[in-house]
């Protein structure tokens, strides 16, 4: 469930009955609900919002690396011909050193990742759309756009 902070802004994502204790302990408010149920005194909640202002400085801090965090960083999307990517590249091949970071991996797609195989893209005549970055959380969450 979507936790909004005061301001409206996406804060959090939090469990139902984490959420619901929030509600009861009256540090946030029903921002969207289901019409039909009701808990308590309370809406069923289906968004909620803080009542005081939470700074969120935690969220432009570096994502955590991973498979999923690095699909969504380059948006399901090939870094080398821009097709939907299902699988991860390693830049530098692992096999020659290549580490398992966030600028040293991309998206790709089956396709490319086979033609790329054990080289680096200038070996392959391959050619990256875009440098590898280390996005923050809020990039890898994907609130940054929603905004």
């Amino acid at each position: 469930m979507v936790l909004l902070n005061a301001s409206y802004e996406p804060h959090d994502v939090v469990s139902f009955p984490h959420a619901v204790r929030m509600l009861f302990r009256g540090v946030a408010v029903v921002h969207e609900a289901d019409a039909d149920r009701t808990i308590g005194p309370h809406p069923w909640p289906k968004v909620v919002r803080l009542v005081r202002y939470v700074v969120a400085t935690w969220m432009y801090r570096p994502a955590a690396y991973g498979r999923t965090a690095v699909l969504r960083r380059d948006a399901h999307r090939c870094a080398y011909c821009g097709g939907h990517a299902d699988t991860i590249d390693h830049v530098i091949p692992r096999s020659r050193g290549g580490r398992w970071t966030w600028l040293n991996t991309v998206a790709a797609c089956h396709r490319c990742n086979g033609r790329k195989g054990n080289r680096t893209p200038i070996e392959a005549g391959m050619r990256l759309r875009f440098e590898p970055w280390v996005p923050t959380r809020v990039e890898v969450t994907g609130w940054a756009s929603r905004r």
